[in-house]
């Protein structure tokens, strides 16, 4: 199971689906990166400055999506 498996996004303004783009799965807005990525990364213990050094996306935008994601879980701890 992805550790976002159980986030609901719509309300997070960094990430958007577009049907076309990574089979409408949810991506950080304005490219084709999965935020699962993101979420599973830090789920399996990487900090949020490595991952955004990993992905090239900025520290604030990966401390949004975490933040984001662990108050959106539902019965799993990100």
């Amino acid at each position: 199971m992805h550790a976002m498996d159980s986030i609901d996004w719509p309300d997070c303004t960094l990430v958007e689906t577009k049907p076309g783009v990574q089979s409408g799965a949810p991506i950080l807005r304005g490219t084709r990166l999965p935020v699962a990525a993101l979420v599973d990364n830090f789920a399996y213990g990487v900090g949020v400055a490595e991952i955004a050094e990993q992905f090239d996306v900025p520290i604030e935008s990966i401390h949004a999506i975490v933040t984001y994601a662990e108050s959106r879980r539902v019965g799993h701890r990100v």
